[in-house]
């Protein structure tokens, strides 16, 4: 093993047993280089005076070669901050402004112990990079029946975990903390625990209540205390995007000091937070009271960051740090929230309204990009088929019984149309 990853291997185990026990084989053996062409590099940006010679990109009149038809559609910014490849933790002051963030949007984190975000390629990155660190054939990963597909690929296909599913609504079609609870316990002779809490949830559109969310948190201890070592993941999409009386805090918070045995992290990003989709800038966050571990993981993470994308975009990282240092960013994202919560609304109101009588019975939602019906007596793809094909209408059928609308992506005076026309197929279909 590269001396590298052994040092930060033996600061783990000196600082938290659990969480290098947590670590993946991958995880164990992964560094960051010290002494490679990135950090000979950075050295010589603050020494090399006369001649900077070290790193692969071409510069030209004192700043980075570019083509005039591409900076014509960037000339707002300066070449250094969209041309030169971004550090593989990413922009400095990018990290620092989503950081003061997460606090300004998570008041309980002033008083815990958290890293500094690294930026990664989006959410699904930033998921990948804890699959790599944490995830080794066999080891469970504990989600919700409800998800997000993506989930299997990144830790079952990839990594060979085994997916442990628990149904999300218990029968009050409340959050079903007991069977997270279950599905923990139930890897006690493993000793570890892969859980991802995706809220607002995809499909579904759901979180939790404040009194759910302490349910979930003491599952999670439950589990802990039973020997089991927890990477508890909190999967932050949609962040922000709360409607009603749920959590309007990131568990991670909660999770961030909660027990020896649980390591908090939190992926998250601007992809829809800001609504840059196509940014691809997300997060990877890790939580713990001892800077050495914070340090150590950085380091891992960075690994990881190395072997696989080098560094992520930075003309996207440019232009989030751009938003979110604007003195409009707030204002401006205040007035699409409450377009995204007015359609919302919207929809719960016609699926309230008795139009639709018993047809259309839909999972509890309260917040995010979706909600899902929860159909009886046709199978959902049959009406996705029949929707696309006769009305020109696209929806998600996931399983037999459930079909998920984006009503994030449909005007408020066209959501009546939509779903009265749902309600037409389902009964056509029905007919057939």
């Amino acid at each position: 093993m590269n001396p590298l990853a052994q040092q930060l291997n033996e600061t783990l185990q000196l600082e938290n047993s659990n969480v290098y026990a947590m670590l993946s084989n991958l995880g164990k053996a992964i560094y960051f280089p010290k002494e490679g062409i990135l950090s000979q590099s950075a050295e010589a940006k603050t020494k090399a005076t006369k001649f900077n010679a070290t790193i692969g990109i071409a510069t030209e009149g004192g700043q980075p070669m570019h083509l005039k038809v591409i900076q014509d559609t960037l000339s707002s910014y300066n070449p250094k901050d969209i041309y030169e490849y971004a550090p593989p933790a990413g922009k400095p002051e990018l990290r620092a402004a989503w950081r003061a963030k997460m606090i300004k949007e998570n008041p309980a984190l002033e008083a815990k112990g958290f890293g500094n975000p690294v930026v990664t390629n989006a959410l699904t990155h930033g998921l990948s990079i804890v699959a790599d660190l944490f995830a080794d054939e066999g080891d469970a990963v504990v989600i919700p029946d409800k998800n997000w597909e993506n989930y299997e690929l990144t830790f079952g296909v990839r990594r060979g975990a085994n997916i442990v599913e628990y149904p999300l609504y218990n029968a009050q079609t409340r959050f079903n903390s007991e069977g997270l609870r279950d599905a923990l316990l139930a890897q006690k002779d493993k000793g570890k625990a892969i859980v991802v809490l995706n809220f607002p949830n995809n499909p579904t559109g759901y979180t939790p209540d404040a009194a759910e969310g302490e349910e979930i948190v003491a599952a999670i201890r439950d589990a802990a205390e039973a020997g089991v070592n927890i990477v508890a993941v909190t999967d932050d999409a949609y962040f922000g995007l709360f409607f009603e009386d749920s959590l309007h805090e990131s568990l991670f918070s909660q999770l961030a000091d909660l027990h020896p045995r649980v390591l908090a992290v939190k992926v998250d990003g601007a992809t829809k937070e800001e609504y840059v989709w196509g940014f691809r800038v997300g997060f990877i966050t890790y939580a713990s009271s001892s800077a050495a571990t914070l340090a150590a993981l950085e380091q891992k993470t960075l690994g990881i960051i190395r072997a696989t994308i080098s560094s992520g975009p930075h003309p996207s990282q440019t232009f989030v740090l751009h938003a979110l240092t604007s003195p409009d960013f707030d204002a401006q994202k205040a007035e699409k929230y409450e377009i995204m919560k007015s359609r919302a609304n919207r929809v719960k109101e016609l699926l309230d309204s008795g139009r639709y009588g018993d047809t259309l019975p839909y999972y509890p939602f309260n917040s995010g990009y979706f909600m899902c019906l929860k159909l009886t007596g046709v199978e959902a793809e049959a009406v996705r088929i029949h929707l696309l094909n006769e009305y020109g209408i696209g929806t998600i059928a996931l399983g037999k019984t459930d079909l998920r609308v984006a009503f994030s992506c449909i005007e408020e005076q066209y959501l009546e149309e939509l779903y009265d026309t749902i309600y037409k197929a389902v009964n056509e279909v029905s007919a057939k």
